[in-house]
């Protein structure tokens, strides 16, 4: 009994253990030192805070019951069974570290000077180009950081955190290096797009419809394809129906690979292989932005990475998805999926503002009045210094200092919208709100 005794003392340690551990799990308000210009979003910063608080508390809760069951049985409580919940429940408290983790490496990010406020500024980026679906769907913050990986990635908002818990908020990995030039936004507004996408339905409708087209066409595997892409493909069209050849032309630096990468095909990939993609992205451009610099694009591309040389097979596969694009691009941009309301997918996009040549009549009044970029949306402002480096207009040193500003700006615009948020908050509020984050975890 005196073993039993001991084994069942040295759970219940543990089980405290846990509890001032968590203790040690302060909201990020208390923990995360930034300007003003580089926090988060209101709604943002509210949803993470919320979530946690409540983790927090179910683990606390957990843990207590585990301890309280531990009293009521005593010495009738079996060992082995007590530990077998104990390592469920520290699994349990592992999957809430993890989750703090990953909202804490994004917050930590704000606190770089510099980087922190381009960082908020993305965020600005980030709201708007997800703006466009606002009419049609409830949608959740998004949030952005840098990393050095090579590719830009999304958490999204609504799928599953370690340990089962629904993410409050959309989290936007930018790789590092793409700092700072208008390529980001390709990168950004494409993560931006699987989020508004999955918000819309349109990816789910456009499968529906391609598997039927597979079902009535079985001789061509190109359908095959598409439906493999589509969530990718969509993605893309959401950048570029936001950001015209910026989009494309921000993919072209990121699958400026090897040539064996860019003409790799595999089965299990759901992008476009990187040489068909960058020539699927002119097309699409072209059909929503109808301009010769599409194809003057493709034949850069091609000429960077000739066919000549590539095996049959390949170019098999090439021909015939040539022959099945238009198509495959009219039915995609007229689809409409049950969210849009009776409204066809292309025209849930900005694109009688977006045209080349009204991009490149913005650019040119911003180089008389550079105040000009300062009052368009974040997207429309990359699409206009885009154009301008696609047409030659301006170098990347002055493009990286253009956007550096205007990230600076947006972030300043954004932390003002907070405080005065905060203010109208305070002014109808009876309490010391200061005591507010502190509800949040209490107990």
């Amino acid at each position: 009994m005196r073993g039993s005794l001991t084994a069942i003392r040295l759970v219940a340690q543990e089980a405290e253990s846990l509890l001032t551990r968590l203790e040690r799990v302060k909201p990020y308000s208390l923990n995360m030192p930034m300007v003003p210009a580089a926090a988060l979003p209101v709604r943002a910063q509210a949803a993470i805070e919320q979530h946690m608080a409540s983790e927090r508390r179910r683990l606390r809760n957990l843990v207590s019951e585990f301890l309280a069951a531990l009293n009521h049985e005593g010495e009738s409580a079996i060992p082995e069974k007590i530990q077998r919940r104990f390592a469920m429940l520290r699994l349990r408290f592992n999957a809430v570290l993890a989750q703090f983790d990953i909202f804490g490496s994004v917050l930590t990010q704000r606190s770089e000077h510099g980087t922190g406020v381009w960082v908020s500024g993305l965020d600005a980026l980030a709201e708007d180009a997800l703006s466009i679906a606002a009419p049609y769907a409830r949608l959740p913050p998004v949030i952005c950081y840098l990393d050095k990986s090579m590719g830009a990635a999304i958490r999204r908002a609504r799928t599953r955190l370690p340990g089962g818990e629904e993410n409050p908020v959309g989290i936007i990995r930018i790789p590092r290096e793409r700092m700072i030039g208008s390529g980001i936004a390709s990168s950004l507004v494409h993560e931006t797009g699987h989020q508004g996408a999955d918000s819309l339905g349109l990816v789910a409708s456009l499968r529906t419809m391609l598997i039927e087209l597979q079902n009535r066409r079985p001789q061509d595997a190109t359908w095959r394809l598409w439906e493999r892409w589509i969530s990718e493909i969509v993605a893309d069209v959401w950048a570029i129906g936001l950001l015209g050849i910026t989009a494309t032309q921000g993919l072209l630096a990121v699958v400026s690979l090897p040539r064996a990468f860019v003409f790799r095909i595999a089965e299990d990939d759901p992008h476009p292989f990187p040489w068909f993609r960058v020539k699927l992205g002119c097309a699409i451009g072209n059909v929503l932005y109808p301009d010769p610099q599409w194809l003057r694009f493709a034949q850069a591309w091609e000429e960077l990475y000739p066919l000549d040389k590539l095996d049959e097979e390949r170019r098999s596969v090439i021909r015939a998805l040539d022959v099945s694009m238009p198509e495959f691009i009219e039915r995609m941009l007229h689809h409409r999926p049950e969210k849009l309301d009776g409204k066809r997918v292309f025209e849930i996009f900005p694109l009688h503002e977006r045209t080349p040549e009204r991009l490149r009549g913005l650019f040119a009044t911003a180089q008389r009045d550079p105040d000009v970029l300062r009052r368009l949306p974040p997207t429309l402002a990359f699409a206009v210094l885009g154009q301008a480096r696609a047409a030659g207009l301006t170098a990347p040193r002055q493009e990286g200092a253009w956007l550096a500003s205007l990230l600076a700006e947006w972030a300043v615009r954004s932390s003002l919208d907070t405080s005065v948020i905060c203010a109208s908050s305070r002014a109808s509020f009876t309490g010391p709100s200061i005591f507010h984050s502190r509800r949040l975890y209490a107990n």
